[in-house]
């Protein structure tokens, strides 16, 4: 499968970090916002945990989510039975859904995770029906990169790589707020270009992008 499952083995350290980090707030907020209520049915890809079910259900979504741990999965069901939520264990490159079966695709901090960036949002194009809703909130390529070292109290620096495509593992980008994470699971970097590119390429329209908080350097690109 895809991503090798990661996250397994650190599911619950994840979930502790994520949902006590100011960052997946905002993402959730841009998510809301971004795409929309229901009624429907959402695919949240690489749902992860499931931090993004409760926003799901609140906008009348009928959720499906589903990511390729097994450990992520599992801490993910109380807030699946909460929200009402369905989980399918499945990677994300090879969704084992019908064509056109969902309203909405919703994705949260994942694309940095992904193998092959294209091959999933290819999935994403196929599931969606027609008009279909794809609300999509990562971590921005070009500021909050293995290459950009961010500072509190200084300016940031900006170290060479940037261009390099691909999985890195040590980089002096994976220091500041991330406790250790992207040293746990590594980063698939791409370009901003690349990753515009990745959502065109799929056949999907691009109709709205954020750059959403108030760094003067962005943490998240909303599309």
């Amino acid at each position: 499968m895809q991503n090798n499952a990661r996250y397994d083995g650190i599911a619950e350290w994840y979930d502790a970090f994520v949902t006590s980090v100011e960052l997946t707030s905002v993402a959730l907020d841009s998510l809301e916002r971004l795409l929309g209520r229901g009624p429907g049915r959402c695919l949240d890809l690489g749902c992860g945990t499931g931090v993004a079910f409760s926003t799901l259900a609140h906008l009348d979504w009928s959720i499906v989510g589903t990511d390729v741990s097994a450990d992520q999965l599992a801490v993910a069901r109380e807030r699946a039975e909460a929200a009402g939520a369905d989980l399918v264990h499945a990677d994300a490159a090879r969704l084992p859904f019908p064509d056109a079966s969902f309203d909405a695709v919703a994705s949260l901090l994942t694309h940095t995770d992904f193998d092959n960036l294209g091959a999933v949002f290819g999935e994403v194009a196929r599931v969606l029906r027609p008009a279909g809703r794809f609300a999509y909130v990562g971590i921005h390529p070009c500021f909050l990169s293995p290459t950009v070292e961010r500072r509190s109290n200084e300016p940031h620096l900006l170290h060479p790589g940037y261009r390099r495509r691909g999985w890195w593992h040590e980089a002096p980008g994976f220091e500041y707020g991330r406790e250790g994470l992207r040293a746990l699971v590594g980063v698939n970097h791409l370009p901003l270009a690349d990753f515009l590119n990745a959502i065109l390429d799929a056949g999907m329209p691009l109709d709205h992008v954020e750059e959403p908080g108030e760094e003067d350097y962005p943490l998240l690109l909303v599309s």
